[in-house]
């Protein structure tokens, strides 16, 4: 929202209100989900609701000023860790326990994988990298064998999905139902 260079000239104050709502918006957006409301990141920061979309134009330019902290990061991370994995059918299963540990863990995950917000710029790139990626795996698992024949890019997507909505609708399951899930959805795509 704001001019390149423009924090040079912004006042003192309305710099630190930038930079208060900034980490405010990380830490709620975190525990919350991107959902979360903007009174919530507002109390935070101490500013009111107003001052967000005065320096961030609404919600949209929130999240892409700090969707690199709240999730890109540990998106990106979780796909390069599984890049590293030999094994297609290890890579998968590394890949998908990953995901969902990180979908447990983390709201706004959810919401990415969701594109509950198709506005934001940097939202639609995580999904866009994080559909390559399972395009990726699926044809490597199709080439080396392991995956269901009848499994395709899109049912990675829906299983995904599934999950993400699971997750942000609903009570969220203790953990050990969680990944006996996790188990019987690797079994179900690997042959």
């Amino acid at each position: 929202m704001m001019a390149a260079g423009a924090s040079s000239v912004l006042r003192s104050d309305a710099r630190r209100n930038i930079d208060r709502i900034r980490f405010a918006a990380i830490d709620v957006f975190r525990e919350q989900g991107l959902s979360a409301s903007l009174d919530d990141v507002a109390a935070a920061a101490q500013v009111s609701r107003a001052t967000i979309f005065n320096r961030f134009g609404g919600r949209v330019g929130l999240i892409d000023e700090v969707i690199d902290e709240v999730v890109a990061a540990q998106l990106h991370d979780v796909i390069e860790e599984s890049r590293s994995v030999s094994g297609v059918r290890e890579r998968i299963g590394a890949y998908v326990r990953a995901l969902r540990d990180l979908q447990y863990r983390l709201p706004a995950v959810n919401d990415v994988l969701l594109q509950e917000f198709p506005d934001s710029e940097g939202l639609m790139a995580l999904c866009h990298a994080g559909g390559a990626f399972h395009d990726e795996l699926v044809a490597d698992g199709h080439a080396d064998g392991v995956l269901a024949a009848q499994f395709l890019p899109s049912d990675f997507q829906t299983v995904v999905a599934d999950s993400a909505l699971v997750l942000k609708h609903r009570p969220r399951p203790p953990r050990i139902d969680y990944d006996r899930r996790t188990d019987f959805i690797l079994n179900g795509i690997f042959r």
